[in-house]
């Protein structure tokens, strides 16, 4: 009995090991960048935002900047099962409103020195399926997220050389829950679940370079940080006694992963006084967040186990157009590659490659205060899912909808 707890919680482990590393650094951070699809991230630096895209970015303001950003975000998942599928059940969908946002403070101390601080969410996924869906028992719900307090400096080397340095401090909280098949003691579903946040830190370095007016080049790194989760299962529907014979609620699982690093390359080039373009590559080494460490106390179980993910590439480009002096006018468009093959998806992560289409605007209220809006579709189309693990979580198969996130962003800037 103690080893059928013992494979009752590896079974819950590796299915957590999986969404652990279903987490997504997101562009989308509450500020005007929403608007180009991320296009120029980390060379457009004309707003507070730079504190966290490119922190060398900070020695073009001027004045103190305060940008407040507001972000809802729309999940648009839905999975329809096939005959394959084996699992009595629904389909399963997990729609639904997100919050997100960012704030963003850039302080000139001379012409040289810049402070700034950024707080904003970055990384992370969400889903929240029926409890009687046909995958419940790989997952109901999972969450992995994470939101970070950075501070920024920036120094202006020459007239042509910024650098710039963020320390991110990092709050991730890991919640997930499945249930597990009774039906061999003609029961209903038991349940477990498993909850824990970690802190850590991770480095944002940034360098901008101006050849000459009107163009930039901005190049970010992003560090690796690790979070290490620790819990004990909090187990229902399998009563004390049964509970207490399999050690289902006395062992603790820890999972360690890390939060891949990542590099940006953006560029902006103004054509005119009216039109501007912009543009990124970038790369994020997801190979390695795909190995998590896991391991269940009182037991032999400790492991990395490797999910194959794949370093992912993204490429954008976008443009903005003055209309008038109190409008700009900002579109965009941007595609980031695969990180997992269809073959290996799973319902905790039911992404494949993406497209993101955005447009945007921003309004000069005065010379103090700039309001802006965008709208950012991130596409992902028909995923087709086929997974199997044992007879008890059963096969699940079938496909993934339209899948697509919807952002909409409003925010504000004001200037000292």
């Amino acid at each position: 009995m103690w080893r059928s707890g013992t494979l009752i919680l590896l079974g819950l482990v590796l299915t957590i090991a999986t969404a652990e590393a279903g987490g997504l650094y997101l562009y989308e951070i509450g500020s005007p960048d929403v608007g180009l699809a991320a296009a120029g991230y980390a060379a457009r630096a004309e707003d507070a935002g730079t504190a966290f895209t490119n922190p060398a970015g900070m020695t073009r303001l001027e004045r103190p900047s305060l940008l407040l950003g507001a972000q809802p975000m729309y999940l648009n998942i839905d999975f329809s099962t096939d005959s394959n599928s084996t699992e009595a059940g629904n389909d399963g969908d997990s729609n639904g409103w997100l919050p997100a946002g960012g704030l963003f403070y850039v302080h000139p101390v001379n012409d040289r020195l810049a402070l700034g601080l950024a707080m904003t969410g970055y990384f992370g996924l969400a889903l929240d399926y029926q409890d009687d869906w046909a995958g419940r028992y790989y997952v109901q719900d999972t969450t992995l997220q994470a939101a970070a307090i950075q501070p920024a400096i920036a120094w202006q080397v020459n007239d042509q050389l910024s650098v710039g340095a963020g320390v991110a401090v990092l709050y991730g909280i890991l919640e997930e829950k499945l249930a597990v098949n009774r039906s061999l003691d003609a029961l209903p579903d038991g349940e477990i679940k498993l909850e824990d946040d970690d802190w850590a830190v991770q480095l944002n370095l940034g360098v901008l370079y101006a050849p000459a007016s009107g163009t930039r080049f901005g190049l970010t790194y992003l560090s690796e940080a690790d979070l290490d989760f620790s819990d004990r299962a909090d187990v229902s529907g399998f009563g004390p006694t049964l509970t207490a014979i399999l050690g289902l609620g006395s062992r603790t699982v820890d999972l360690g992963v890390t939060m891949p690093q990542a590099v940006m390359f953006s560029v902006y080039h103004e054509l005119n006084d009216r039109l501007a373009l912009l543009a990124n590559l970038g790369w994020q080494d997801w190979s390695e967040f795909g190995k998590v460490e896991v391991s269940i106390s009182n037991t032999r179980v400790d492991l990395t186990t490797d999910l194959d993910y794949h370093d992912t590439w993204h490429a954008a480009l976008g443009a903005q157009y003055r209309v008038a002096e109190p409008w700009l006018l900002t579109a965009g468009i941007a595609y980031d590659s695969a990180m997992i093959d269809e073959e290996d998806l799973g319902p905790t992560l039911p992404v494949g490659e993406s497209w993101r289409f955005a447009l945007g605007g921003r309004y000069s209220w005065s010379r103090d205060l700039t309001f802006g809006a965008a709208y950012e579709l991130v596409w992902a189309g028909d995923l087709d899912m086929d997974v199997e693990r044992g007879p008890l979580a059963g096969r699940v198969s079938g496909t993934y909808e339209s899948t697509a996130i919807h952002f909409v962003t409003l925010n504000a800037e004001w200037r000292f």
